[in-house]
C-alpha cells in the first residue's frame, strides 16, 4: 500500500507539503505544551489535590456548592475528605492552593505582600471596581488604605454608637409593635445596610436606600460568577448594577461639590482632600469604588455576626440572662429614653465578652449553609429583650 517510488513520493510531497507542515508543527507544539504542563504540576507534587481541565478546573464544583443550600464551604470539605488539609486546585484559571492553618494564614496577610501578592478573579475585580482597596496595585494599596482608615477614628465612631442605637431601638419597637415573626439575619442585614450607608454617606431616605440595597447584593452575587456578560446572567446584571451605583454615588458626590449638602460623615471627609497633593487624597473613581468596597465587605460579615450572637445566646440562656442584668443595670443608671454612648460600651464587660466570643465562633462558621441562614427566625418580642 505505501510502496511508493521516488518519483510518486515527490509528487505527494510537493502537492501535499502545506498539509504535511501543519501536521508537524501540531505535533511539535502539542510536544512542547505537554512538556511545560508536566513541568508545571511537577512544581507542585508536594501539595495533593488536582487541577482538573485547564482554565475550567473545578470552577463548576464551586460554583454548584455555592449555589446550593450546602454553601461555599462544602466544596473545601469535601477535597480535605479527598486530599488532607492542604490541597491544590484551580478555579477561574488560576492555580489555588488551600492553606489550613492561622499561622500559615498570618503569613500571608501580616506580611503587606513583600512574600505574596494578591489577586482576585476577574468577576470579583470587576464588580468592586478595578480602583478598589481589594484590586489596586501593591504600591497605591497602602495609600488608599490609609486615607480610607484616617476618617473612621474612634472620635467619629463614638459619635455613631448614639445614632445607630437610636436607629436599632426604633426598628426593633416597630417589630415588638407588629407581634410578627422575622427572619434575624434579613433584619441585621438592613439594619447593618441602612447604618453603613448612614455612617459613609448619609442616606436616610427609605426608597434611596432599598434601591442601593438591591443594586449592591446583584454586585455582590456577581462577584463569584463568571465574567461574561450575557443578559440574565449574575454577572451582567451585577454589572449593570454597579453602573447604577456609580451614577448614584457620581449625583451624590457632584451635589457636594455646588454647596447643596454637606454633611460630616465619610464622604464629605474625602471632598474635603479636593485641594491637597494627589498622594494625600482619592479620586472620584477610587471614592465610588471604595465605597462599593466598603458596604459590599462590612454588611454580610457585621449581620452574620449579630445573627450569630442571637442564635447562641437563644441557645444558652444563663448567658442571656447574666447579659441581660448587665444592661438593665446600665440602663438604671441613665436618665429615661437616653441613648447610649461611648462609656456605655466600655461599661458593658461582659457584653464584650459575648461579642468575641461570637466573632470567634461566627469565624469559624463563616461559609454556612443557606438553608440554615434562611430558617433562623426568632420572636421580636425575644429579640427585643436582649
Amino acid at each position: 500500500m505505501w510502496n511508493l517510488s521516488r518519483e510518486e513520493l515527490v509528487f505527494v510531497v510537493q502537492n501535499y507539503y502545506d498539509i504535511i507542515l501543519v501536521l508537524f508543527l501540531s505535533i511539535g507544539l502539542t510536544y512542547l505544551a505537554s512538556r511545560a504542563w508536566k513541568r508545571a504540576t511537577n512544581n507542585r507534587e508536594d501539595i495533593p489535590g488536582r487541577l482538573g481541565l485547564p482554565f475550567i478546573g473545578e470552577t463548576f464544583s464551586l460554583l454548584s456548592a455555592t449555589n446550593s443550600t450546602r454553601g461555599c464551604y462544602d466544596f473545601v470539605r469535601l477535597r480535605r475528605l479527598w486530599h488532607g488539609r492542604w490541597f491544590k486546585t484551580r478555579l477561574f484559571g488560576k492555580v489555588h492552593i488551600y492553606i489550613p492553618t492561622p499561622e500559615g494564614a498570618r503569613t500571608i496577610f501580616a506580611n503587606d505582600f513583600d512574600l505574596f501578592n494578591k489577586g482576585y478573579v476577574k468577576s470579583m475585580a470587576d464588580a468592586v471596581g478595578k480602583k478598589s482597596l481589594l484590586c489596586v496595585p501593591v504600591e497605591s494599596h497602602k495609600r488608599i488604605r490609609r486615607l480610607l482608615s484616617e476618617p473612621f477614628s474612634m472620635t467619629s465612631l463614638y459619635a455613631f454608637i448614639t445614632k445607630f442605637d437610636k436607629l436599632l431601638c426604633g426598628r426593633l419597637q416597630k417589630l415588638e409593635e407588629s407581634g410578627k415573626s422575622f427572619k434575624t439575619l434579613d433584619f441585621c442585614m438592613e439594619m447593618t445596610f441602612d447604618a453603613m450607608c448612614g455612617m459613609l454617606m448619609s442616606i436616610t431616605e427609605d426608597s434611596l436606600l432599598r434601591q442601593i440595597e438591591k443594586d449592591c447584593t446583584a454586585v455582590s452575587n456577581a462577584m463569584l460568577s463568571f465574567p461574561v456578560m450575557i443578559p440574565g446572567t449574575r454577572y451582567y446584571k451585577g454589572i449593570t448594577a454597579r453602573n447604577r451605583l456609580m451614577e448614584t454615588f457620581r449625583e451624590i458626590i457632584a451635589r457636594r461639590r455646588r454647596g447643596e449638602e454637606s454633611p460630616g460623615d465619610f464622604l464629605q471627609s474625602m471632598l474635603q482632600r479636593d485641594s491637597f497633593p494627589a498622594s494625600e487624597k482619592l479620586d472620584d473613581s477610587e471614592i465610588m469604588d471604595n465605597l462599593l468596597t466598603l458596604i459590599i465587605a462590612g454588611q454580610t460579615t457585621t449581620a452574620a455576626a449579630m445573627m450569630w450572637s442571637v442564635k447562641f445566646l437563644n441557645d444558652n440562656r444563663d448567658a442571656q440572662d447574666i447579659l441581660r442584668e448587665e444592661q438593665l443595670s446600665l440602663t438604671k443608671m441613665k436618665p429615661e429614653g437616653a441613648s447610649l454612648n461611648h462609656e456605655d460600651i466600655n461599661n458593658m464587660r461582659y457584653g464584650l465578652k459575648v461579642v468575641k466570643e461570637t466573632l470567634r465562633m461566627s469565624n469559624v462558621l463563616l461559609w454556612f449553609p443557606r438553608v440554615a441562614l434562611k430558617d433562623c427566625t426568632i420572636e421580636g418580642k425575644i429579640l427585643n429583650s436582649f
